[in-house]
């Protein structure tokens, strides 16, 4: 009987348009090395974000809270709290990076402001990208005054 009160049928059920599939997730630690040797990165607020243009259609998001940050209870919050910044925000989010976010010590955020850093980080670093495609492959050397 216990089990048919817990139960509630009237239950919103979550829409499907903002999920965090595996595939949206950086999870082996070749696609973080990859993403911090080759990236780009910004320091924003109270994380490091590392960017690296990716060939797929969706942004994929990679977390590193070290145990600087906190207790397990403060770390795996504000990780609660940056993947559903990310989920939610995934469609305005550049497309095609493979984003890593490094935490640093600080007291954890309101989901807003989460969301507001998250935007700002990842423009950023997509102009960076940008400007860097922009440039001609080969420069030519300068020839020195003498």
């Amino acid at each position: 009987m216990e089990n048919a009160d817990r139960q509630n049928d009237s239950a919103p059920i979550p829409s499907r348009g903002h999920g965090f599939p595996r595939r949206m997730r950086l999870v082996s630690s070749r696609q973080f090395d990859e993403v911090y040797l080759n990236g780009k990165k910004r320091l924003t607020g109270p994380f490091m974000a590392h960017a690296l243009p990716n060939d797929l259609d969706h942004p994929r998001l990679g977390l590193s809270v070290p145990r600087l940050v906190g207790n397990a209870i403060r770390r795996n919050r504000i990780k609660r709290l940056l993947r559903e910044a990310f989920r939610l925000m995934q469609s305005d989010l550049p497309q095609g990076y493979d984003l890593v976010i490094t935490v640093r010590n600080h007291e954890p955020l309101s989901l807003a402001e989460y969301q507001s850093i998250l935007s700002k980080t990842t423009r950023s670093l997509h102009l960076a990208w940008s400007r860097k495609q922009e440039k001609p492959a080969s420069k030519k050397p300068r020839e020195k005054d003498e």
